[in-house]
């Protein structure tokens, strides 16, 4: 699969050109349109939140395009089946069938436990497209350099990253499945991606 991305910062689409009989997952509704005979599977996501989808291509091959719901960048990270990334809920616009996302990763029991927090890992081989709310910016940290972000305004990090989750205060209301409420230490070396604008708060303001 090859991205081919249009109108960032502010209005992002990727589109996905795919191989004769290659196919993708993606949020259904991010697509905008498909080549014709682009072949789409859908599958539920259970709990009234709409369906996922597979898009695979004819023998002709075919191309996909996809948008973000607000205003924001898409970026193309790829994976080579070595490391792999840990990505904000809803951040992931579309991977290749061969990328496994897992809310339950071993490598998050120290933050959350036993339960689903507000991050995914993403590993396997093949390309993951990420949509930021806003502009994406790139942080690019040595050994033993540190930040702090709030959870709503990360989209990725790689593994490698060493965090730390954390209360901004014991008299707000803290959510682990959202963020609310809490700070994300990120200590190098790795890369951590970061949105300049809130869901949420776009959201509403559009609204």
């Amino acid at each position: 699969m090859q991205v081919r991305t249009r109108h960032t910062p502010a209005f992002g689409v990727a589109r996905l050109l795919l191989a004769p009989g290659e196919a993708v997952q993606a949020d259904y509704d991010a697509m905008l349109a498909t080549s014709f005979g682009v072949l789409i599977d859908l599958r539920p996501k259970g709990r009234g939140r709409g369906y996922s989808a597979v898009f695979t291509a004819p023998a002709e091959g075919g191309w996909v395009d996809l948008a973000p719901s607000l205003p924001g960048e898409v970026y193309t990270v790829e994976l080579d089946g070595l490391g792999g990334w840990c990505v904000a809920r809803g951040a992931c616009l579309a991977a290749s069938v061969h990328v496994r996302q897992d809310a339950s990763w071993q490598g998050f029991r120290p933050m959350f436990g036993a339960d689903h927090g507000f991050l995914e890992h993403v590993s396997g081989q093949g390309a993951v497209v990420l949509a930021s709310c806003g502009a994406l910016d790139v942080v690019n940290l040595e050994a033993g350099v540190a930040i702090t972000v709030a959870p709503t305004s990360l989209v990725a990090y790689t593994e490698g990253v060493q965090t730390r989750l954390r209360a901004v205060s014991q008299s707000v209301n803290q959510s682990i499945r959202t963020g609310e409420g809490l700070l994300l230490d990120c200590a190098g070396p790795g890369q951590v991606f970061t949105q300049t604008r809130r869901a949420e708060a776009m959201a509403a303001a559009l609204s």
